[in-house]
């Protein structure tokens, strides 16, 4: 979406002000000078964002403006913002934050400021990025970029920023470091040489200085209670008198010289206030539409010479905003007055109508004005404040997909719940789109409620207005007719997260069927329910191809990030269909894609590189999957789905069962069982029964045997996705020398069931259990056999662990067959739990192969070169680079260098 002008431009100054230079002069520019936040805080109409302007205009610095308001609480529109008012005075700045943000895609704050803070290290001399009434956001994901942007900042660049209130950043860290300016109110009151200059010279009231000494005291220097008292006190005859009755709290100062500024204005102009009060940004041709005058651009302009709280927006003098304050105020007048007598007189004969009738009107005219203009995210605020539902509907319907797809849920889900449910009922495209908010609140109660409203007004009146710009009526004509299909997307979405595996592959299957070859998004999301229900019914050829076809249609659909995330599914088919191998292959090959994707890490690398590190523990390369596990940690939540946040800590369980840390294992996945999420994806490998297979291994069998009891876990016939726990209490009764007869009987079955369905997998580790089984039966033959068939299977395709984490028994087989079995002999030489881990990332230093890359970044070689250079894999130097950045606290390439050269690393 285009960024409004108005709030890129650093409002122009009134022509006559006082100049400040006591509170100016403390600002400074030089850069390796700066502060890194100047701080402009105290309450309404201290002349907070006037100081600033003044300051900036003199400053000689580049300025990047940014006028905040309560849009800006969402952090993409923010981030978007905030590049674009970087761009304004520098071009070449933010095209890479830019990228990540214009996508569908979830996106990392951090990795969209990194690119920014990266490029304005890159600009010569100061630059000031500033803020403007930074108290309407009220976003903690928005405090928390800003506080990352002020931790990252180049000692040549500048945070300033004007609120009414200390913003939740760290001000204390800040200012104990030397790096916080801060302008209170009590520095921005006037002093009374000030109020003086002001009140005589600049609105030239000529007043005795006892006078000016009685208004300073009464007003404490506030800079618009001064300007409110010297409008009124133009008009009085009685000085003396004004002044004695000018008392009280500011809030009813206010009130009183609202009345009288208004008062004392003529008819025309009282109107001309009242009526475009309900205006954010005023221009002539918008006054004009709402007032139904002609003299809207003559009027601003006088308003602004009589210093009647317009602020002009540019330098042109084409849009303008009234005072904050002073617009409240007169709204809160036209709310009981209604609209000035120009606006009624333009209109047609009326009835007659209350003031908030009449204030409605006002609205649903400049709704009409934005929408024919093409802003139809601007009409939608007025639409729903003239209370005009249809016109409301209409407009959020055409901007409702573009909200979604930037991902703006905040603003989607306020203009949704802003209509009545009669309303949205009559609208499918709304109904479903609201079914999908209650869908991104968890609200599953909710969806089933919304999708058959939706699908009760399917059909050719669905599509109905003609508000809005050509591209987005035919954007909502694609929204509607692929809507039929979508609406059996969310069903099945539903029917998953409830286990109702029929009712999954039910809608799914519709869903496939309804929709049109162009409609990708609902094909992709169709054949991936179609291939997660056969992978939990253990059909995975079927699940394998059913769910790469949904792969490709979602890459086609542009969703670049879950397209690639989608192989954390088919590598973990492929582990139990071919073996480690085939899923390492598909894991590589993902990553390799991530990153020749332009930008910082995409939202699904973190979950990349915690599969890869599952699949490397099983191969035994222990320090390498610990590499990447480090790597996803760095990427945090936001490289990560909330459906995969489990996978991490039960990737690291298995690593630290393979170095012989079984006590750290199971808190591990103590911890990693509440983060797991049902319904998303077959269960396959329950975390319970992972605890309990380590259980077992430390001979905590009566925590192993209320684990199968509690469970209902038997022997006896199952499903696929009995088969893991079934395994795992065949362990159990193994070690308790209990039902072996019975163990030896479920792996035949699963063996037998495994040959058909093509899951290798559960034929070589039941085929283990079954050596493991014989052997403790004394039948050492049958267990030679058994064992000499997994090796086999198994290690050709890359298992190592599934016979290692055996324990002593499995050892003890494996030497027994390594006389005559090369491939017993590669499991024992895989065996790396004496393998040093890597350190933890600390600030105790680097190593030679860290301090390798770190002079290798201080080069102008690009990332791939340098991995050429140290013959080692994009993803290895990452990894390095992770670990340098986390030892030397920083976050950007550059940063880590100019880190590296203080403490004379290079």
């Amino acid at each position: 979406m285009p960024v409004p002008g108005t709030k890129l431009r650093v409002p122009q100054s009134r022509r006559r002000l006082v100049v400040r230079t006591r509170l100016t002069d403390r600002f400074p520019t030089e850069p390796g000078s700066m502060p890194r936040l100047v701080l402009v805080a105290a309450p309404a109409g201290f002349g907070k964002t006037t100081l600033l302007t003044q300051w900036l205009s003199h400053s000689g610095a580049r300025v990047a403006w940014l006028s905040l308001d309560g849009g800006d609480a969402d952090l993409r529109r923010f981030l978007t913002h905030l590049v674009a008012a970087v761009q304004v005075s520098a071009t070449e700045v933010g095209a890479e934050a830019l990228a990540l943000l214009e996508g569908d895609r979830a996106f990392r704050a951090e990795d969209v400021l990194a690119g920014l803070v990266n490029d304005l290290d890159a600009l010569p001399g100061a630059t000031v990025i500033a803020l403007d009434d930074y108290h309407v956001v009220d976003a903690a994901e928005v405090h928390e970029a800003v506080t990352f942007l002020l931790d990252n900042l180049p000692p040549q660049v500048m945070l300033a920023m004007t609120t009414r209130a200390d913003p939740p950043l760290p001000l204390s860290r800040l200012r104990a470091r030397g790096e916080l300016l801060e302008v209170r109110a009590a520095d921005l009151r006037f002093t009374q040489t000030e109020a003086t200059a002001f009140l005589n010279e600049v609105m030239g009231l000529g007043l005795e200085p006892r006078h000016v000494a009685a208004l300073e005291a009464r007003t404490e220097g506030w800079a618009t209670g001064l300007q409110l008292a010297a409008l009124s006190a133009a008009s009085a005859s009685d000085p003396d008198g004004f002044v004695e009755a000018f008392a009280g709290s500011h809030r009813f100062v206010l009130d009183y010289l609202v009345d009288e500024v208004l008062g004392g204005q003529p008819e025309d102009v009282r109107s001309f206030l009242l009526d475009t009060s309900v205006l954010e940004d005023l221009s002539g041709p918008l006054c004009d539409a709402v007032t139904g005058r002609t003299d809207g651009q003559q009027q601003l302009e006088a308003l602004e010479r009589a210093n009647l709280f317009v602020v002009a927006l540019d330098e042109e003098r084409q849009w303008w905003r009234y005072h904050h304050l002073f617009a409240e105020a007169l709204r809160a007048r036209l709310d009981t007055e209604g609209p000035g007598v120009s606006r009624l007189a333009a209109l047609p004969p009326q009835p007659p109508m209350t003031p908030p009738e009449r204030v409605a009107r006002l609205h649903r005219t400049a709704a009409d004005w934005y929408a024919e203009h093409g802003r139809l995210e601007d009409a939608v605020p007025h639409a729903l404040a003239g209370d005009d539902v249809e016109q409301a509907a209409e407009l959020v319907e055409l901007v409702v997909t573009g909200l979604r797809q930037r991902r703006e849920d905040r603003t989607m889900r306020a203009w949704l719940q802003a209509l009545p449910e009669d309303v949205v009922r009559r609208r499918p495209l709304l109904a479903m789109h609201l079914a999908w908010t209650r869908l991104s609140e968890g609200d599953l109660d909710g969806i089933g409620h919304w999708l058959d409203a939706a699908e009760a007004v399917l059909g050719p009146a669905a599509d109905h207005g003609t508000r809005g710009t050509p591209e987005a009526r035919q954007a909502r004509g694609r929204e509607l007719a692929a809507l039929p299909a979508m609406i059996e997307v969310y069903r099945a979405t539903v029917a998953q997260a409830s286990g109702d595996v029929a009712g999954t592959v039910d809608h799914a299957t519709r869903a496939r069927d309804l929709a049109r070859p162009e409609d990708h998004f609902p094909l992709g999301a169709a054949s991936g329910f179609l291939g997660l229900a056969a992978w939990a019914a253990g059909d995975l050829a079927t699940a394998a191809e059913t769910f790469s076809t949904a792969q490709r249609h979602i890459r086609a659909a542009g969703n670049v990030a879950d397209g690639l995330g989608m192989t954390v599914v088919l590598a973990s088919i492929a582990l139990a269909r071919s073996g480690p191998d085939e899923a390492r292959r598909l894991y590589e090959r993902a990553l390799e894609a991530a990153e020749a994707v332009p930008g910082p890490p995409l939202s699904t690398t973190g979950d990349l590189h915690v599969g890869l590190a599952e699949v490397l523990v099983e191969q035994g390369e222990l320090a390498t999957a610990e590499a990447h596990l480090r790597a996803a940690a760095d990427l945090g939540e936001r490289g990560s789905l909330i459906e995969n946040r489990h996978r991490a800590h039960v990737a690291r369980a298995a690593l630290l069962r393979a170095r012989g840390d079984l006590d750290g294992a199971v808190a591990v996945l103590d911890e990693a069982e509440p983060l797991f999420l049902p319904g998303y994806f077959p269960d396959v490998r329950p975390i319970p029964g992972q605890r309990a297979r380590v259980h077992i291994a430390q001979g905590r069998l009566a925590d192993a045997a209320h684990w199968a009891s509690e469970r209902g876990v038997g022997l006896g016939a199952g499903e696929y996705l009995d088969e893991y726990n079934q395994l795992t209490l065949a362990r159990l009764r193994i070690a308790e020398w209990t039902d072996l007869d019975d163990v030896v009987a479920l792996t035949a079955r699963i063996v037998a069931a495994g040959e058909v369905h093509g899951r290798v997998g559960s034929v070589a580790e039941a085929l283990v259990v079954r050596a493991l089984a014989q052997h403790a039966q004394d039948d050492h033959d049958a267990a030679r056999d058994a064992l000499r068939e997994a090796l086999a299977i198994a290690v050709p395709a890359g298992w190592r662990r599934l016979f290692l984490d055996e324990g002593a028994p499995m050892v003890e087989l494996l030497r027994a067959a390594s006389a005559e079995d090369d491939l017993a002999s590669t499991v024992l030489a895989s065996d790396a739990r004496d393998e040093p881990p890597v350190p933890a990332a600390s600030s105790d230093g680097l190593s030679e192969r860290e301090l390798e890359v770190l002079r290798l970044l201080a080069t102008e070689l690009t990332g791939p070169e340098i991995a050429q250079r140290l013959y080692v894999s994009l993803n290895t130097l990452r990894t390095h680079t992770k670990h340098i950045f986390t030892k030397l606290d920083v976050n950007t390439r550059r940063a880590a260098v100019r880190r590296a050269a203080e403490r004379h690393l290079l």
